[in-house]
């Protein structure tokens, strides 16, 4: 019964930071609907099943059984995660659209909150983002979350988190990047 209820809280209270996250991005229907899948019997269950509050299900789950059935029920479903704009027949890496780029920062900042609590610092944020293999993630995009990230450590979620700045990056980065075989959408 823990692990139901404190799934539960921990998916309730994560996508809560997202929409405040999102709506001081202007993007307040993005947060409404993010990660609705993870209340689906596949995300669920096994969200429950390997939970531990210290970090997501789906990284224990994997550890355990070398694949998470929630994973990849959950990146086919939220166009907020690169993997979900990766051909992998076609070797594609598209351009992700740029709603759900910001939805992809905002959840990011989002887990660490969730995860560090009291302990949550920028830093963490693009500590773990280093960290994060992006072999699935074209050239455009990986330059645009690099760079956010970066400021994110360096100055904050009060400038980074600002539409001008984020719309600017974005069109720097992906818009009026030059684009190869990645491809776009």
């Amino acid at each position: 019964m823990s692990g139901f209820l404190g799934h539960f809280k921990t998916v309730t209270k994560h996508r809560f930071i997202v929409f405040k996250l999102c709506a001081k991005c202007g993007l307040v229907w993005r947060g409404l609907v993010h990660d609705l899948s993870k209340f689906s019997p596949t995300e669920f269950w096994e969200g429950v099943r390997y939970f531990d509050g210290t970090r997501s299900p789906i990284t224990k789950c994997r550890e355990q059984n070398g694949y998470s059935r929630a994973w990849l029920h959950h990146k086919g479903r939220n166009k907020h995660h690169w993997e979900y704009w990766f051909d992998a027949e076609n070797d594609v890496q598209m351009n992700i659209p740029y709603k759900y780029a910001i939805e992809s920062i905002c959840d990011r900042i989002a887990a660490s909150k969730t995860y560090k609590g009291k302990n949550f610092s920028t830093k963490y944020v693009y500590d773990y983002w280093i960290k994060t293999p992006k072999d699935t993630l074209n050239q455009n995009m990986l330059n645009f979350f690099e760079k956010v990230f970066a400021d994110l450590r360096d100055y904050g979620e009060k400038y980074v988190l600002n539409k001008k700045y984020l719309k600017a990056t974005y069109q720097q980065f992906v818009e009026n990047a030059p684009t190869k075989s990645t491809g776009s959408y």
